[in-house]
């Protein structure tokens, strides 16, 4: 009998693993060709993989072949591709904690203080007040509750106030203008922005997650705050210890015992983040973030990570927004119309705000200009902000789509705009002198972070 049993469990499990190896060779095949062509579309390899997401989801592949969609993307398997697109994304966030170049906070002059307080501040009012006009509208939360009005409101401010420094960064160094004034003053206030947007997350979770009381919220904030005092005082200490003893022993690389150790402290430190309540990847950030000073372990690292986060756990990632993202869910003139609204805010707030700072920090109206398309561009950083208030029950899903269409718009315009308005500024021979505009073949290396 016993047999029996056993032959049937595995029937069972090799069922399950059919599907499931089905759909990553489906998913990683259309990541990788998104990819290509978006790079040869001269866009971040990113923003493709975006594309190809959404294009499975039942906006695209759903909607015009529902059978072969549902036999590839069987719902009942979406649990175990939400776990493994959180393990990408906390792998990710310790990676971009990684590279984060507190360099960068350094002022370049008034004009960047007052371009990072508009890139958070005006866009982050103007997704608040588009709150009011939208919540009437709203449909239930994907958990079957009314959306709240403050957590969605402040989600909102969020979202609007988000830059991409990662995806930024690599566009600028593929476009040659990161020892520009320019550059400088754009990725200096993109920094600040950026550890401001993970502050206001990490803040407004803990409220929503609280349900609004604030005994419970100031006990969140008071654990992550001891948290993150550990993690400076205590574990950063001894961390630096243990990476200079591995790289003493094991030289340029990582061996495999110290590769071991460094994922269970990953694992510990989102496993803290999740028990107070702010989401495992914060730990992942703060991790990295710690160890940012580190430059040959942080290279050796990459190596061992970089390409498997690429080609495997970020595409899971990207898929699975994908597929909870429906633009049938935008089903009425009312809801395009609070698109355009939202897609109109996000412009206006964040590259509109941030042009008009530098403009007044001394900048002509052109240089200006381009500075706020480039802390305009959103990308991945946007996609995980919208998930997590997904998650919260804070975002619906007609607002989840229109934050991800949001995300891919803001990201895609970056470039050819930035190449329209480079003319007669300090970056246009940088630009040409980097081979960008030059058709070649395109040889792809993996990013570390998106």
């Amino acid at each position: 009998m016993l047999p029996l049993i056993v032959a049937s469990v595995d029937t069972g499990i090799e069922q399950v693993m059919l599907k499931v190896m089905l759909q990553l060779v489906v998913i990683i095949v259309a990541a990788r060709i998104g990819a290509i062509v978006f790079r040869w579309c001269k866009q971040p390899a990113v923003v493709g993989e975006i594309a190809a997401g959404l294009l499975l989801g039942p906006s695209c592949l759903g909607y015009l072949f529902p059978n072969a969609s549902e036999f590839v993307f069987d719902p009942a398997y979406n649990q175990v591709f939400g776990v493994l697109s959180q393990l990408g994304l906390i792998l990710l966030l310790f990676t971009i904690g990684l590279e984060f170049d507190f360099g960068h906070l350094r002022w370049h002059g008034k004009a960047a203080l007052a371009i990072s307080l508009m890139g958070i501040l005006f866009p982050f009012g103007l997704g608040i007040g588009m709150a009011p006009f939208m919540h009437p509208y709203l449909e239930p939360a994907a958990t079957g509750n009314s959306v709240p009005f403050l957590g969605f409101a402040l989600f909102m401010g969020i979202a609007m106030s988000i830059t991409a420094i990662p995806i930024l960064g690599r566009m600028m160094m593929e476009l040659g203008i990161t020892r520009t004034k320019i550059g400088a003053v754009t990725i200096s206030a993109a920094a600040v922005d950026d550890a401001c947007g993970w502050i206001l997350l990490a803040t407004v979770s803990s409220i929503v997650q609280a349900n609004f009381e604030w005994q419970a919220t100031l006990r969140m904030l008071g654990l992550t705050l001891g948290f993150t005092a550990l993690m400076l005082y205590a574990i950063r200490p001894l961390l630096k210890k243990f990476i200079r003893w591995s790289a003493a022993r094991d030289g340029e690389e990582i061996g495999l015992n110290s590769l071991a150790i460094v994922l269970v402290v990953l694992m510990l430190c989102a496993m803290a983040t999740n028990l107070i309540g702010i989401f495992s990847i914060f730990g992942a950030f703060m991790l990295g973030t710690v160890l940012s000073d580190e430059p040959e372990f942080r290279e050796a690292l990459a190596r061992q990570l970089r390409n498997f986060l690429t080609v495997f756990l970020l595409p899971i990632f990207f898929t699975y927004t994908g597929l909870r993202t429906n633009i049938g869910s935008l089903a009425t003139p009312m809801h395009w119309l609070l698109f355009a609204g939202v897609l109109f805010s996000a412009i206006f707030g964040k590259l509109g705000g941030c042009a008009l700072a530098a403009w007044g920090g001394g900048f002509s109206r052109r240089d200006a200009l381009c500075i706020g398309v480039m802390m305009n561009t959103r990308a991945l950083m946007e996609l995980i902000v919208i998930n997590v208030g997904r998650e919260l029950g804070v975002i619906p899903d007609s607002v989840f789509c229109m934050l991800v269409l949001m995300a891919l718009l803001t990201t895609i315009m970056t470039t050819p705009l930035l190449l329209v308005l480079m003319r007669g500024t300090e970056l246009e021979p940088h630009i040409l002198e980097s081979g960008f505009l030059t058709p070649r073949r395109i040889v792809e290396k993996a990013p570390v972070a998106v």
